[in-house]
């Protein structure tokens, strides 16, 4: 029996909204494993100009991108859905070993399979330097914020 992911496509405004808040709270634990475990074995992505297929790869990437990205900090909004699949954009903040602070936007389209598994993500991000006074993502998103957007700039 395969696992399952809930909530399962077909989305709804409200099920797409929990699908990409989980998103949040995995992707924000810098934990890879955890992250992991919501795409499915086969999954297949584009992250920035690298390419990964299947669930080792994507625990390597993972690995490798918060060893770098240190004190990282998510927002994801909900930008459009339909059937299986999201598109999401969103931001993080993370400084490098040198103690430089960036802030990175990206878009996310998302494929899930019928037990609610990613089994495509491709994302295009970009980073624009910051300082550390202009922070604005601290930790986990507070309850009363879930569901906002994030100002452009």
């Amino acid at each position: 029996m395969s696992e399952e992911r809930p909530p399962l496509p077909p989305f709804t405004r409200e099920t797409a909204l929990q699908k990409v808040q989980g998103a949040e709270d995995a992707w924000n634990s810098c934990d890879p494993e955890r992250v992991a475990l919501a795409y499915s074995e086969d999954s297949v992505w584009r992250n920035r100009d690298t390419f990964v297929a299947g669930r080792a790869e994507i625990v390597e990437l993972l690995a490798s991108k918060w060893a770098r990205e240190l004190d990282y900090a998510l927002r994801k909004d909900l930008w459009a859905f339909d059937g299986n699949r999201i598109a999401v954009r969103y931001q993080y903040e993370s400084h490098d070993t040198s103690g430089q602070w960036w802030r990175s936007y990206g878009n996310e389209l998302w494929e899930f399979d019928e037990h609610g598994l990613m089994r495509r993500r491709e994302a295009s991000i970009n980073d624009v330097r910051i300082d550390e006074s202009e922070r604005r993502i601290f930790g986990t998103r507070p309850p009363g914020e879930r569901g906002g957007e994030n100002p452009l700039r």
